[in-house]
């Protein structure tokens, strides 16, 4: 049996995997992809900003490489950055 913190692993690279096979290279998201992928993962996200180019500009930021697409090492960088968000977010509202 896995332990929880496998088994989100396993969840992290199957959701990447979900969206990254749908065009193009099957190892890496396009912007279509990400776009797909943020709109059904992560929708809370997505709705704060009001940026209409809010995909672009993330696409551009997490593309480290700059070959126009999101590789799995990309992408767990903008996973990394969102949960260090949200927990310091929750710490902050424990410590008032």
């Amino acid at each position: 049996m896995s332990s929880q913190l496998q088994s989100v692993m396993e969840s992290l690279i199957a959701v990447f995997h979900k969206y990254s096979s749908k065009e193009g290279d099957e190892h890496k998201l396009s912007n279509a992809e990400m776009k797909s992928l943020l709109q059904n993962e992560l929708r809370e996200f997505l709705a704060v900003s009001q940026d209409p180019m809010f995909v672009e500009k993330l696409m551009n930021d997490l593309d480290e490489n700059r070959d126009g697409e999101v590789d799995f090492k990309e992408f767990v960088v903008l996973v990394a950055t969102l949960t260090v968000a949200c927990n310091e977010f929750f710490v902050g509202k424990t410590k008032r």
